[in-house]
């Protein structure tokens, strides 16, 4: 019998393709200001919800049917893309990042309810508070952010999270590449909706 294929799993929300590109288009002018940012490409860039790491492809269906129990729980929301920040600090930035306002807090409950949902299954809960964010680049020295940073989302209009996607990351020596697995609508289970008009 074949060994179980390893995959490399996390859950996370897709911002619309013209906010990636239009953030794409308002960083470049300012990348040489981010000195040794390594810059993820547009296609790469979302709202991690929650990061498993390894597991097996026999429970794929397992863990998607968790997602789906999740997402069907959570209405659909409107979300703002907002400036930008860094992690852990300004001042020794190791992750850029473009902010979310949340004010329904869909990420947040679709973060908590995956690490209620998955630690059945073994998932420890993460220990670090969700912090909702699109991530940019990455340093692999920290270093300060440069003042003032650039208004990056100006002008762009909220977008509905309406879905939560289970990905398969695939590591290249060229970086990794996302594969969507499933995907699972929100609200689902809620009478009349939460859905976007």
């Amino acid at each position: 019998m074949a060994e179980p294929e390893k995959l490399r799993l996390f859950f996370a929300v897709r911002v619309p393709e013209p906010h990636l590109s239009a953030i794409d288009g308002a960083i470049l002018p300012h990348r040489d200001r981010f000195d040794g940012a390594r810059w993820a490409p547009v296609e790469n860039q979302h709202i991690t919800l929650r990061f498993l790491g390894w597991s097996t492809d026999d429970r794929v269906e397992e863990i998607g049917d968790r997602g789906r129990s999740v997402a069907a729980q959570v209405p659909s929301a409107l979300v703002r893309l907002t400036g930008l920040g860094a992690f852990p600090s300004h001042k020794r930035g190791r992750v850029l990042w473009v902010g979310i306002d949340d004010p329904e807090g869909v990420t947040r409950r679709l973060a908590a309810g995956l690490d209620e949902a998955l630690a059945p299954l073994g998932f420890e809960a993460e220990e670090r508070a969700f912090h909702p964010h699109l991530t940019l680049a990455r340093f692999k020295v920290p270093r300060p952010l440069p003042d003032p940073l650039p208004d990056v989302s100006r002008g762009l209009d909220p977008f509905w999270i309406e879905e939560m996607v289970l990905f398969r990351s695939r590591l290249h020596p060229t970086g990794a590449r996302y594969e969507a697995l499933d995907a699972f609508p929100l609200g689902a289970h809620l009478d009349g909706g939460g859905s976007a008009p």
